[in-house]
């Protein structure tokens, strides 16, 4: 048994797919702990003055990210083509390829245009603005540079699990 076949995946997935989908929630993970770190007073950049609401929106943000990024998962995990049987109306059902890879694929191509966007048009601005110090601009760097590779990831991973299921018909 290959050391990937541990954590679950279907048999039929190229390994490489598997550490592809693996990397994704590590990828959006740094800027997620940034920003709590930043709504909790933590040095990782200026103090734009905390209030209750963009905590919420800090925490909402890091959340939402993190289990769009775990979804990821199921291209490679037995419940990304059949259904857990705990789920209400389709537990136990075969998941249809395209309701998995076309939200994939949209969601791929949405990152990737705001990332390229972002990246081109508003990030020395937003790091000037926010960090304050050489030191937190280089973290706030490291932290939002590996979302650039999430729609790779993710564009990657769908193509592989829809070949998958496509050539099992």
């Amino acid at each position: 048994m290959e050391p990937m076949q541990k954590i679950n995946a279907s048999p039929d997935v190229p390994r490489w797919a598997v550490l592809a989908a693996h990397s994704v929630p590590l990828v959006t993970l740094p800027s997620g702990l940034w920003r709590i770190a930043q709504v909790t007073g933590l040095p990782v950049a200026a103090q734009l003055g905390r209030d209750g609401r963009e905590v919420v929106v800090a925490v909402t943000l890091t959340l939402m990210t993190e289990g769009l990024a775990l979804l990821t998962l199921g291209l490679v995990r037995p419940w990304g083509e059949m259904a857990p049987r705990w789920l209400p109306f389709i537990g136990g059902r075969r998941v249809h390829t395209l309701a998995a890879v076309v939200p994939a694929l949209l969601g791929a191509a949405v990152l990737g245009t705001l990332g390229t966007w972002f990246a081109c048009t508003q990030a020395a601005g937003l790091i000037g603005r926010v960090a304050q110090t050489s030191a937190q601009q280089a973290l706030l760097v490291v932290c939002y540079v590996p979302l650039l590779a999430w729609a790779p990831l993710l564009a990657a991973t769908t193509v592989a699990y829809y070949r998958r299921r496509t050539s099992a018909l």
